[in-house]
């Protein structure tokens, strides 16, 4: 009796295990690897010397929780490629595009490519991960904040650090 419980134990644990999947997993479930990634480590180097355009592709409710210092806010359902010029000066601009988990921003990435901008990455594992290397986000008033924008409830799986807000 006791291995039988022991084996439906080791059972319920395993496919516990199999039904999550990893944050790599899920992105290449959903996205095309048409972006190359940069992590959330090169991006915050780039971020200190100031080499670097960040876009949060973001909707504005999320983008008002919390976001990257420096990020500018350009959003996913109503952004303009045309709008663009006013942000990024050079096509050749090293330019990050981050979203939660790195979904939204590969699509938005992908059409400043097609538009002409050269040196164009996706945040791999979007201002989760970059909140998780316990870099900074702030609140539309540049304060910081613990607070992240996650999503949705499912998705608060992949913050490791901070508070998830997704309402």
């Amino acid at each position: 009796m006791k291995h039988k419980i022991l084996y439906l134990l080791l059972s319920l644990i395993g496919l516990s295990a199999y039904s999550q999947e990893s944050l790599d997993q899920t992105l290449k479930k959903h996205n095309k690897n048409k972006v190359p990634y940069i992590s959330a480590t090169e991006l915050r180097m780039f971020q200190e010397q100031g080499k670097t355009v960040i876009l949060d592709s973001r909707e504005q409710k999320e983008f008002n929780v919390s976001h990257i210092s420096s990020a500018a806010f350009v959003g996913y359902d109503h952004f303009s490629i045309e709008g663009i010029s006013d942000i990024i000066k050079s096509k050749d601009s090293l330019i990050v595009v981050y979203c939660t988990l790195g979904i939204r921003s590969e699509v938005i990435a992908d059409k400043l490519i097609k538009a002409g901008y050269s040196n164009v990455n996706n945040l791999y594992g979007g201002i989760l991960e970059w909140k998780n290397k316990n870099y900074t986000v702030v609140d539309p008033s540049g304060n910081e904040t613990e607070n992240v924008h996650v999503f949705s409830k499912e998705w608060s799986k992949w913050l490791k650090n901070g508070t998830a807000v997704y309402e």
